[in-house]
């Protein structure tokens, strides 16, 4: 699931002009095969309050710079996988600078993932729609791996800004559309302030089909284990939900996917191990 450092990514985004880097690095890490862990360590290292470099990852300012040296994203991303010797493939979405923005049920509009992610608006009001200004092409490298897939995943994520923002890339949505592959989406395990407060696991689904069109997600996990203890007392009082399952049907895939720790998220040996199956 990803987490952001959207600020900070921002600010180099306003400074040097270059693509916000920290959900690709998070990405990159996540796939390296390297032996070395200082290196992921080195990728992931976050300078201290005191340093003029506050905030901002090491891993952020070498894509930053790679994407200078190399003239855009998708080079500096693929070097950037050269140095951590990942396994597969990390492929920007599109390759050209955009903003994301939200349309609320009352009509008002926010801008910027940040503001839409931790919301300084009333954030029991529904979220309509999201939407890219500009309107930017897909990567084609992007397209050609949609097309060339044998299976695509989708999720868990933050629905609104993690992953219908990627709907909204001009191509995309044709390209799931008209692909082969299976589709698999991944229910999320709670739900999201400002996002998807209230929301089932058919809401989910709903939402993504809102745009895909019916019946193109061919399978759907879903977690059935609910957390229990003080961890629920404290994520209840940031309006935070368990998702239930009211979803029924052969291509619904029940499970325990629930990761023991301090966040309520998928276990992603669980998680992985119920996918091998359905890909098996």
């Amino acid at each position: 699931e990803f987490r952001r450092v959207l600020f900070r990514s921002g600010v180099l985004r306003e400074e040097f002009g270059t693509l916000p880097a920290g959900d690709v690095r998070r990405a990159l890490i996540a796939l390296s095969d390297t032996n070395n862990a200082t290196l992921s360590e080195l990728f992931n290292y976050r300078f201290e309050e005191k340093s003029s470099l506050h905030g901002h990852s090491l891993g952020n300012l070498l894509i930053t710079a790679l994407e200078k040296i190399k003239g855009d994203i998708g080079s500096a991303v693929e070097e950037a996988g050269k140095i951590l010797n990942i396994n597969g493939h990390v492929i920007p979405v599109t390759l050209t600078q955009t903003r994301l923005f939200a349309t609320l049920s009352n009509g008002q509009t926010i801008e910027g993932e940040t503001n839409i992610d931790i919301p300084k608006h009333d954030g029991s009001i529904k979220i309509e729609r999201v939407y890219l200004k500009p309107e930017v092409d897909a990567n084609p490298k992007a397209l050609s791996a949609i097309h060339d897939a044998d299976f695509i995943i989708m999720g868990p994520g933050d629905v609104f800004t993690s992953i219908l923002p990627n709907f909204e890339v001009k191509g995309i949505v044709d390209a799931l559309k008209k692909t082969k592959a299976k589709i698999i989406y991944n229910v999320n395990i709670m739900t999201k302030f400002g996002e998807t407060n209230g929301y089932k696991a058919h809401n989910f689904v709903a939402k993504m089909e809102e745009i895909l069109g019916a019946g193109t997600i061919d399978y759907i996990t879903v977690n059935t284990k609910k957390p229990t203890g003080n961890i629920v007392e404290r994520y209840e009082k940031e309006n935070v939900e368990f998702v239930e399952n009211d979803l029924t049907g052969k291509n619904i895939i029940e499970g325990d996917f629930l990761r023991r720790g301090m966040f309520l998220r998928h276990d992603s040996d669980k998680l992985a191990k119920t996918l091998a199956k359905i890909i098996g």
